[in-house]
């Protein structure tokens, strides 16, 4: 199904994306015509653009998913035709569309309904303390030098409680486990790790992004968090998404310009430090995770497709 970005100032530019999104709803209602869906679902990115205007024009029941607290420019576009928008953060409140938005979270995988049931891990002060970050691609760039950094500036009795697991970039492994090395530090340091949710619930701080995904699955295990939200967002959706945890003292928010050594250190100390205060944050934490957002969604979907009433998702 043809689709295109509108993204460019160039007027050429937005005319060939305009006749190629077009193209698109033509393509989709002749899609439309022969399978005959009960209602059209779209989650964001400008491929849904197509389906959902052709669904819309030809009265086919629609919805949106928004994972983050600040909706998409895609999504933008299609919220003023669609019958309901769900929200993983966004929220009624203040938005013009409000009447038409229900808050369901962000499904998050089976993996993590399970690391949930994990109790946080209550330590003493003088107990080790583990240590998970990770990032994109940028994130595990900064957080290569950033915690290093920061752990160099602690003194030797708080350095010696931490454990690390961090993830970073294939060319930053070596150089990043060479200065824990240095450091005396015990960590993992790896690309990519396959049982994510495990080591989110068995860490005492996660210092990450904080990209909808990311704060949906540490909200329903409920862990205490630093976010360091991406810098050069578009619509700084991750700032937003983050603002909502901290809101409630489930998290902290550090700009990763104010994220300097002195700063971090200081944060990780104060985590050490305050076992009590960490217990509190994870339960924060959890209030403000959705783990039944999968059915939220699938009750909606159902309802929008039956024509019903969508209830039960509190808006």
């Amino acid at each position: 199904m043809p689709s295109a970005t509108i993204g460019s100032k160039n007027p050429i530019s937005i005319i060939r994306a305009a006749l190629t999104l077009f193209k698109g709803s033509r393509v989709a209602r002749a899609l439309f015509a022969e399978h005959r869906p009960a209602a059209v679902i779209g989650f964001g990115g400008y491929p849904t653009v197509p389906p959902l205007y052709a669904a819309a024009a030809s009265g086919i029941p629609t919805m949106l998913h928004e994972q983050n607290a600040v909706m998409g420019r895609a999504n933008k576009m299609l919220a003023p035709r669609v019958n309901a928008i769900a929200g993983g953060f966004l929220t009624p409140e203040g938005e013009p569309l409000g009447a038409k938005i229900f808050a369901t979270g962000n499904p998050v995988r089976p993996a993590v309904l399970r690391a949930a049931a994990t109790p946080y891990d209550r330590r003493t002060q003088k107990e080790p303390f583990n240590l998970l970050v990770f990032g994109g691609s940028q994130g595990a760039h900064f957080f290569a030098d950033a915690v290093p950094g920061a752990l160099t500036r602690l003194s030797p009795e708080v350095r010696g409680l931490f454990r690390v697991t961090q993830q970073a970039r294939p060319e930053d492994v070596e150089q990043v486990t060479a200065r824990f090395t240095e450091l005396g530090v015990p960590a993992e340091i790896s690309p990519f790790f396959s049982d994510m949710a495990r080591r989110i619930a068995e860490a005492h701080l996660v210092v990450c992004r904080s990209g909808a995904s990311t704060v949906s699955e540490i909200s329903v295990i409920g862990r205490p968090a630093i976010y360091v939200p991406y810098p050069h967002a578009l619509d700084h959706d991750q700032a937003a998404n983050a603002a909502l945890v901290s809101a409630n003292g489930g998290a902290k928010v550090v700009h990763q310009s104010q994220l300097s050594d002195e700063h971090f250190s200081e944060l990780l100390t104060e985590a050490v430090d305050d076992p009590e205060k960490l217990v509190a944050a994870a339960v924060a934490a959890k209030q403000a995770g959705k783990r039944d957002a999968t059915e939220k969604l699938a009750d909606m979907a159902e309802a929008l497709a039956s024509g019903e009433k969508i209830e039960g998702t509190s808006r």
